[in-house]
């Protein structure tokens, strides 16, 4: 479970990128978090694993404090940045093996989990590579492996399919989902409003720092008709902010 509660963050005194967030994210499902650029998406997100602190407000995972518990709550956190460009000069392995050392996974579980991730996401043969010579979309299941391998309860993911390939896709959204039906959280915002309203059981809108809309798509398409397209719906709350 997440909670934002009252969440504000105010850059150079008068740069508002989000403006007092209320949103509860529930344990067991999926949540989409959707905005144009400059929305606010990715500072909430930042906010939420520690990155950056709040202007004023409080976040909760699973009830922890982020702010004062800090370290108890990223280890429940399996975090994908943005950009996937990190560690360049270390093999993929040392990275995932740098993760787990991190997250104090045992050696033994560690490498079953590594080889599983590996195999499913087709990595198996560039793990010995240095992550400098990989493409976008092979760091980015990199990232994916580092964050996961520790099995966090709750999922933060932010634009994490921008890069994969189709099968690579559609196994990360087998995974949220099956990671979501075992009771925990998965929280993602992304640009593809067609695998918003496919795998989200609830999404949020944000606009200009405000969220303006949080609920299922079904019922936002009650309020502005039964023949509306995600992408219409999404078009007419931002553009009428």
């Amino acid at each position: 479970m997440i909670r934002f509660d009252s969440i504000s963050k105010i850059y150079n005194g008068t740069n508002t990128a989000v403006d007092h967030l209320d949103l509860e994210i529930h344990s067991g499902e999926i949540f989409g978090f959707l905005g144009p650029n400059g929305a606010g998406k990715t500072t909430t997100i930042k906010m939420l694993v520690g990155i950056t602190p709040p202007t004023s407000g409080r976040i909760e995972l699973d009830g922890l404090d982020v702010l004062s518990q800090s370290i108890e709550a990223k280890k429940q956190i399996g975090y994908v940045p943005d950009n996937p460009d990190i560690y360049l000069r270390l093999k993929g392995i040392e990275y995932l093996n740098f993760m787990g050392d991190l997250y104090e996974v045992p050696r033994e579980i560690r490498q079953d989990r590594i080889e599983k991730m590996a195999q499913a996401f087709e990595m198996s043969t560039a793990l010995g590579d240095k992550i400098q010579s990989y493409s976008h979309g092979m760091r980015q299941k990199m990232v994916l492996m580092g964050a996961l391998i520790h099995d966090p309860n709750v999922w933060i993911l932010d634009e994490p399919m921008t890069g994969l390939d189709p099968k690579s896709s559609f196994l990360l959204k087998e995974m949220m989902r099956e990671h979501a039906d075992r009771g925990n959280t998965v929280f993602f915002s992304t640009h593809v409003l067609e695998v918003a309203e496919k795998i989200c059981d609830r999404v949020g809108i944000i606009n200009k720092g405000r969220l303006v809309y949080v609920g299922k798509v079904e019922g936002l398409r009650e309020k502005l008709g039964e023949n509306t397209s995600l992408e219409q719906m999404f078009l007419e709350l931002t553009e009428h902010e």
